[in-house]
């Protein structure tokens, strides 16, 4: 089922909770809101009815009915109503018009048009249905996580696309593969892009490596390296969202939107690295930082914690209007 399916509540149009939306040619809205807790990156999430035995964990979604006068107010209006989160700085993310991809055998496949938003807030904790919750990302993507060195799901990924690549007699499309690990994941002397998410994704679902391309799938495997799946097609939205966010922070200062009023350095470097999941050089951020006149020292300093009191920071609003693309760039990498 697509997210133009998605379930409505409280009687909007297309059917009671848990029941699919009956007209494929909705439009559906999705949101994937991030919020950084603690130097991690964490998605709020769902549970979708009628998936708890399956793929239950899901993005905040619903059909867009007449009553919501624009996409983003219909958007927020499902977010509200689900999680009871109040939504601040939201873009358009991508529209998905794709063939349904959810293996349901309950209808036929059928294109499907799905809006899909990004969402930036600081973590609050969900107050609407009982089932929202934040989770960390790399609970659905556990191979994009570089920040303590090359993640251990790759060595299993790795042999398995392996396979995939040499599983033709066609040399031509053999070595169409080939480049596709190396631009993807790196493989074969090739280099790390860490905005690549949804191409990586997109690749080990092709080479039916994750539990959403083989249909109905169960709650996948205990310590599946390609992570934990999601209901309906949620885990390629959300990887999406996640490649689009690590661009952005090289060239727009949206990390700011998920930083308190005032934070510490080291806050906002393990933000970066939570997001990118990518560990920076201490010294080497705070040059950048300084660099690009990102934050401004304010009067106070922490206290309270272990360690040496530090210098809180905020975000200097004026570089807006200096540059027009203050961000942080980050270092490529290879991964083996």
């Amino acid at each position: 089922m697509s997210v133009a399916e998605e379930t409505t509540r409280d009687g909007a149009k297309g059917g009671g909770a848990g029941q699919p939306v009956t007209d494929r040619s909705a439009v559906g809205l999705v949101a994937v809101i991030i919020a950084a807790t603690e130097g991690e990156p964490r998605a709020l999430t769902i549970r979708v009815p009628g998936q708890a035995t399956c793929r239950g964990d899901g993005l905040p979604a619903g059909p867009l009915v007449p009553e919501h006068a624009t996409l983003e107010r219909g958007l927020r209006a499902w977010v509200e109503r689900q999680t009871n989160q109040r939504l601040g700085y939201v873009e358009q993310l991508y529209t998905f018009g794709d063939r349904d991809r959810s293996g349901s055998e309950d209808a036929p496949a059928a294109h499907a048009l799905s809006v899909a938003y990004l969402a930036l807030v600081r973590e609050e904790r969900p107050a609407g249905l009982a089932e929202a919750s934040w989770h960390n990302w790399y609970r659905y993507l556990p191979y994009e996580d570089f920040r303590q060195g090359r993640p251990a799901q790759l060595d299993a990924i790795e042999p398995r696309l392996t396979a995939w690549a040499a599983d033709t007699a066609d040399k031509a499309l053999r070595q169409r593969r080939l480049d596709r690990l190396g631009l993807t994941f790196g493989m074969n002397g090739g280099t790390w892009n860490e905005e690549r998410v949804l191409e990586r994704y997109e690749l080990l679902f092709e080479a039916g490596l994750v539990p959403e391309s083989r249909g109905n799938p169960g709650p996948g495997r205990a310590g599946d390296p390609t992570g934990v799946p999601m209901a309906f097609d949620h885990r390629r939205v959300l990887a999406t969202a996640i490649g689009r966010l690590r661009g952005k922070i090289k060239y727009r200062p949206v990390v700011f939107e998920l930083m308190p009023p005032a934070f510490t350095l080291l806050q906002l470097q393990r933000t970066v690295e939570a997001l990118s999941g990518v560990q920076l050089h201490k010294q080497n951020f705070r040059r950048l930082v300084a660099q690009q006149g990102l934050v401004e020292e304010t009067e106070s300093i922490t206290s309270g914690a272990a360690g040496r009191p530090a210098r809180l920071v905020r975000f200097r609003r004026e570089v807006l209007l200096e540059r027009p693309a203050p961000g942080l760039r980050l270092p490529s990498r290879r991964v083996g």
